[in-house]
């Protein structure tokens, strides 16, 4: 598989990677053996880049990969854990409220994002992976969505204050290889990630085939990659329209819906599945070093391969921009 380089670290990753999100079971309970097998899967294909995040089902998810991947070489694949949250024992775990994870764990989020934060959340998620180091670290989750005005404040001078040293010196000392910052609004990888020395972005909903509205700011910093996180836009990109699609982790808007509806007619007109065409879109981008879309059965996994690698026709991209359905200097395959 492909490999790109992440900003200008030594760090170079496979350009297709597995979202470990579901495994923290957000929208369904995925049985142990459910698990395994998607990750058997993705393994067997070739998969050899996976990202995780301690939020992820308060820790499932970390155990989870974690208990599969410690049974490979070490040195055949990479791992993208998050830090900004540690867990802790509720006060009553037999009363404690998981949501929004249908199952996961019965542990508490602190949200911290000085020195002591970070490292208390990187030390947490060796532990639960079973690994002694992971590859790269993601600032997660530090715009309005999650945080309250002066709490965000509050936040963000911490990361300034400590928490990017503490960063700097774990990849300063060879413990990771790369540290980036996860973005999920256009707003945010704007006004957030401005100026802080990151190797990449992680890009949630603001660069996918839907939405190109992120494009200029992951452009502006010039030693700075993507990653791109919801290639899918959280769901209707490999569902298509219709009742029920999601899209933002929020049902479909009736102007969403008709858009996905305007690509999904020039998909039939060239024959082109509408998830090969969301995963090939953003792979294009030259900022775009990976996409790490999630799954949670195993034949998830094997149909993004598949997808992954169809033939698209140099019309079908032409069309698109003709219809105004995608940018028009958007990079396209």
């Amino acid at each position: 598989m492909e490999r790109r380089r992440i900003g200008t670290t030594s760090l170079e990753v496979p350009v297709f990677g597995f979202g470990a999100a579901h495994l923290g079971e957000l929208y369904r309970l995925v049985p142990e053996e459910e698990s395994r097998a998607t990750l058997e899967a993705a393994w067997a294909g070739g998969v050899r880049l996976y990202d995780t995040a301690p939020w992820y089902g308060r820790g499932l998810s970390e155990h989870r990969l974690g208990g599969f991947l410690r049974t490979r070489p070490r040195g055949e694949f990479q791992v993208v854990t998050k830090v900004g949250r540690t867990l802790r024992r509720p006060r009553d775990p037999e009363t404690f409220d998981r949501s929004p994870w249908l199952g996961g764990l019965s542990f508490d989020v602190r949200w911290d994002y000085s020195r002591d934060g970070i490292l208390r959340s990187y030390e947490g998620a060796l532990q639960r992976l079973a690994l002694p180091r992971v590859d790269a670290l993601v600032i997660h989750d530090l715009d309005a969505g999650f945080h309250a005005p002066e709490d965000l404040r509050r936040h963000r001078r911490d990361l300034e204050a400590s928490g990017i040293a503490a960063l700097e010196e774990l990849k300063g000392a060879g413990d990771i290889g790369a540290f980036g910052m996860g973005f999920n609004t256009t707003e945010a990888l704007e006004a957030v990630g401005a100026g802080l020395p990151l190797d990449f972005a992680l890009v949630a909903m603001p660069y996918t085939l839907l939405d190109q509205s992120g494009a200029a700011a992951m452009e502006r910093e010039p030693d700075r990659s993507a990653i791109i996180g919801a290639p899918f836009a959280s769901g209707i990109l490999v569902t298509g329209s219709g009742e029920g699609a999601t899209y933002a982790y929020g049902a479909a808007a009736p102007e969403v819906q008709e858009r996905v509806r305007g690509i999904e007619r020039v998909c039939k007109a060239h024959g082109v599945a509408l998830p090969a065409a969301a995963l090939q879109f953003v792979l294009a981008h030259p900022r775009v070093a990976a996409t790490i879309p999630g799954a949670a059965r195993p034949g998830e996994v094997e149909a993004n391969l598949g997808h992954l690698r169809a033939p698209i026709p140099a019309g079908f991209w032409s069309d698109l921009k003709g219809e105004g359905l995608i940018e028009r200097d958007a990079p396209t395959p």
